[in-house]
């Protein structure tokens, strides 16, 4: 209707500056103070077509009646939905998604058939976030062993290698706990690279005490005990350079500091306990698992 919408949506007029040459959208409409009462807009006149000699009133075309409706309808894919907002303020997302889970499975059992809650939002994004670097650090530490399996052609190697990651994993959620960190992405990618870290010390570690036992000359329990005094050097240079280097991101000083800090504080405390492990734990494991090999005889 012209009268209520104008006559932009029903029939479109553009006027053509003659100077500029610039088209200009022409739209006509009833001022509103003409239908600022229910009386004024039912008599509205409509205009079937241009034969009808008397035109129609909208009230005898419509019946008008009160009744409670809601003001904003909202849909996803086609179905009609209540949207409930929350925000977080002063705390971290996880904890209030935990909060929200538990109202939703109290209310879910509730609802009548067909209907459901789902949460949706940031707290969609940051569980398949979480999921997806959970699923890549698994499948990190698969391909990890797997590398050192072709390459040190042997099981029993690399799982002793690996025996130094538990400490890592365990190094970073004591930190965040002591830091009062929340779990987040920029911790979790700090996992990852304490883990990287980790396992490049103790590979140097177990490869040193592998050549010294494949001499001949020295027991498993040896072997270990020279290689974590050999090696103790490097690998707490590697450390200590890694967690100096993160120190200051840790502090989350300057403005948007706290974004990385998590980032830093998971890194320092995996490699704390992961050197720890690297050089006390994982030689005591090559020790029982390690086999002494005895030297290959020249043939002449």
């Amino acid at each position: 209707m012209i009268s209520l919408s104008g006559t932009t949506q029903v029939s479109p007029n553009f006027w053509a500056d003659p100077q500029t040459g610039f088209p200009y959208l022409i739209a006509v409409q009833t001022p509103p103070f003409r239908l600022n009462s229910m009386d004024k807009m039912l008599q509205t006149p409509l205009v079937m077509n241009s034969d009808m000699a008397t035109p129609q009133l909208l009230s005898n075309v419509m019946r008008v009646q009160r009744k409670v409706a809601p003001v904003i309808i909202n849909r996803v894919n086609m179905q009609p939905v209540y949207d409930v907002y929350a925000s977080v303020e002063r705390t971290d997302l996880g904890s209030v998604s935990a909060e929200i889970e538990k109202i939703v499975a109290e209310y879910s059992t509730q609802l009548q058939p067909g209907n459901k809650i789902v949460v949706r939002g940031q707290v969609e994004s940051m569980n398949s976030a979480f999921s997806r670097l959970f699923t890549g650090l698994i499948f990190a530490a698969v391909l990890v062993y797997l590398l050192m399996v072709v390459n040190f052609q042997s099981f029993r190697l690399p799982f002793i290698i690996i025996t130094a990651l538990p400490g890592a994993m365990c190094g970073m959620v004591w930190m965040l706990f002591l830091t009062h960190t929340p779990f987040s992405i920029p911790s979790l990618m700090g996992a990852i690279m304490s883990v990287g870290v980790a396992t490049a010390n103790s590979i140097l570690l177990v490869n040193f005490a592998s050549d010294t036992l494949m001499e001949g000359t020295m027991t498993p329990w040896q072997a270990a005990y020279e290689a974590g005094r050999t090696r103790l050097r490097p690998i707490l240079m590697t450390a200590l350079a890694m967690i100096i280097g993160m120190l200051p991101m840790s502090l989350g000083l300057g403005e948007g500091g706290e974004q990385n800090a998590p980032l830093g504080r998971a890194v320092i405390g995996g490699l704390l306990l992961a050197t720890f492990t690297t050089l006390l734990f994982v030689p005591v494991v090559f020790s029982y698992l390690a086999k002494r090999r005895a030297p290959i005889a020249e043939i002449e």
